[in-house]
């Protein structure tokens, strides 16, 4: 039986409202390591939600860090609450409470909000409604008087800063590479496909780094010499695994464009390239290498559809003048028609509600709703926020789609590796507090800083994490894709990786940087080598930077009040 089982509706409440923060995080932040894969149409939305739900949980429950920081970012004075856990509980609660109704707000409204921030926000809020201000560590300094930049709130106005500039720098340089090493090449393809081994060795070193310095529960046993070894022969070893078997097969599905060769041919690694001439393909034929550019119209192509549409009206004004003249007052209507989307769920029968018909489109509704979504065609479309997108794409330059279609199994596989340590990382935003929730009132004692995080937690806020990605995932992805700048798979796999780099940078620096932060920063950096300015939603832009702007102390007010109200209210 549990020590505080008086408080039994306290860890009801922070049950409930732990898994809305964790189901907003689903929601909300995991979009950011696939927003740019969706968008590029590297892979489809139902192909990254299935992804997505996998290594995210994976991540999570798997590796995702056994002891969670009450205060991860050393904000409040635990210290205090020694003789008073019960108030901490309590301080708890009002924090993810807080947290996730901010979440729920700015989910439903499409800002792509920082949740690490989030929770952040709502444990100095309740710190300040339970302490004052004197409770708060402002700016952190080291023993010896020195500025420490890893703890206080002042990190988090660093964040703003480090974040999206550092992303953005290295994924422009990235880019910058791949432009003028590459894409803007003659015989990019082939160009391409020389670096490919390369890329996949610096990326490859990239994941294991991230993974050895901000991993979770695993233990790496390996001393700081050793590392950077360990970092370049595992990247190494998996550069040759694809020069060996992947290469030969991109060469004959981009280079030579054989169409008999299916997915499961790479396994055949070299032997590949002894295969004879590509005979002529069938007439049906749709070739592998998709149009990554489908929809979204050149400067010129769109010049020349506005003064097509323009001529196509002072007809239309000229000959209903002509019908007035003659007596004829009838008119022709032109509708543009587009192939229809086969949706996954289907029409709603109408069938009575207890019919199998009926129970049927119930539960495909209920699973499929969130994934049975066109995001790259809902990204086109003109809206207040995100204004006429169509105008900010023909800005961009198209690239070869034969050189572009490498950079596919780059993008998926940095946006994989993001979405894992996401999981084992990000799951503690929500679980963290939960977890000294669930401890003070099972044991009525405060563990210092730092409380263990039973396994049975981790996977309620894996589950919390999948089940707000599937359900309602898309409407952040809409917005953090083609709504900034025009996607494609080199682009989305530059952004990606920068966003990567910085995490290590961040994660050495033991700064809490967001991942929306991060790839918004690199979206930015990428638009501008467009070498146009307005390729870019500066308009999108900036409704992101103000959901970050006012994170913090949204949620910190919303915790504050909630937590001074319950703690000096009149009682008997």
């Amino acid at each position: 039986m549990a020590v505080f089982a008086q408080y039994d509706y306290l860890f009801a409440i922070g049950t409930i409202f732990a898994f809305l923060d964790a189901w907003n995080i689903g929601a909300n932040d995991v979009a950011n390591s696939w927003a740019s894969s969706v968008s590029s149409r590297s892979i489809s939305y139902l192909q990254a939600m299935l992804g997505a739900s996998l290594m995210e949980f994976s991540g999570a429950l798997g590796v995702g860090g056994r002891v969670a920081d009450t205060i991860r970012t050393k904000v409040v004075d635990i210290g205090a609450f020694e003789d008073k856990p019960e108030l901490l509980m309590l301080g708890m609660v009002c924090a993810v409470i807080a947290s996730s109704v901010y979440l729920t707000f700015a989910t439903r409204f499409g800002f792509p909000v920082s949740t690490t921030h989030s929770i952040l926000g709502g444990v100095l809020g309740m710190g300040v409604g339970a302490l004052g201000g004197s409770g708060i560590t402002w700016v952190g300094y080291k023993d010896n008087g020195s500025l420490d930049i890893q703890q206080g709130v002042v990190q988090v106005f660093l964040a703003w800063i480090i974040a999206p500039v550092l992303s953005g720098i290295f994924a422009s340089l990235i880019f910058l590479f791949t432009k003028y090493g590459v894409l803007l090449r003659k015989n990019a393809a082939m160009k391409g496909l020389i670096l490919v081994p390369f890329y996949f060795w610096l990326t490859a070193s990239l994941i294991v780094m991230l993974l050895i310095w901000k991993g979770g529960s695993y233990k790496v046993d390996l001393t700081q010499e050793q590392i950077p070894g360990v970092i370049v022969a595992a990247g190494a070893a998996w550069g040759l695994l694809m020069a060996i078997f992947l290469v030969p097969w991109l060469y004959r599905v981009v280079i030579k464009e054989d169409w008999q060769i299916k997915g499961y041919h790479f396994i055949q690694g070299p032997f590949l390239l002894r295969r004879g001439p590509v005979p002529p393909p069938p007439a049906n034929f749709q070739g592998v290498v998709r149009n990554f550019y489908e929809g979204h119209l050149t400067r010129e192509e769109l010049d020349a559809r506005q003064a097509q549409r323009v001529a196509t009206v002072t007809e239309d004004i000229e000959g209903q003048h002509d019908k007035k003249l003659a007596g004829d007052n009838t008119s022709e209507e032109v509708v543009e028609t587009t192939p229809e989307r086969k949706s996954m769920v289907g029409p709603k029968p109408d069938a009575p509600w207890h019919s199998k018909q009926f129970i049927w489109w119930a539960i495909k509704f209920a699973v499929l709703h969130g994934v049975d979504k066109d995001i790259v065609s809902s990204q086109r479309e003109k809206s207040a926020v995100a204004g006429d997108v169509q105008e900010i794409h023909a800005r961009a330059q198209h690239f070869d789609n034969h050189a572009e279609f490498l950079y596919t199994f780059l993008q998926i596989m940095t946006a994989a590796a993001s979405s894992f340590v996401h999981g084992a990382n990000d799951v503690a935003n929500a679980v963290g507090p939960y977890a000294t929730i669930y401890q003070i009132w099972n044991t009525g004692n405060i563990a210092g800083a730092k409380s263990e995080v039973p396994i049975w937690i981790l996977a309620f806020g894996g589950a919390g994490i999948v089940i707000g990605l599937w359900t309602y995932g898309y409407n952040i992805m809409a917005n953090l894709g083609n709504r900034v700048t025009l996607m494609s798979p080199a682009r989305g796999f530059s952004m990606e990786l920068g966003s990567v780099i910085t995490i290590i940078l961040a994660t050495r620096l033991k700064l809490p940087v967001s991942t929306t932060q991060c790839i918004t920063g690199s979206i930015v950096g990428v638009g501008l080598c467009n070498g146009d300015w307005r390729s870019i939603n500066w308009r999108m832009v900036g409704w992101i930077y103000m959901g970050w702007f006012i994170t913090v102390p949204t949620a910190g007010l919303l915790s504050g009040c909630l937590m001074g109200f319950i703690t000096f209210a009149p009682h008997w």
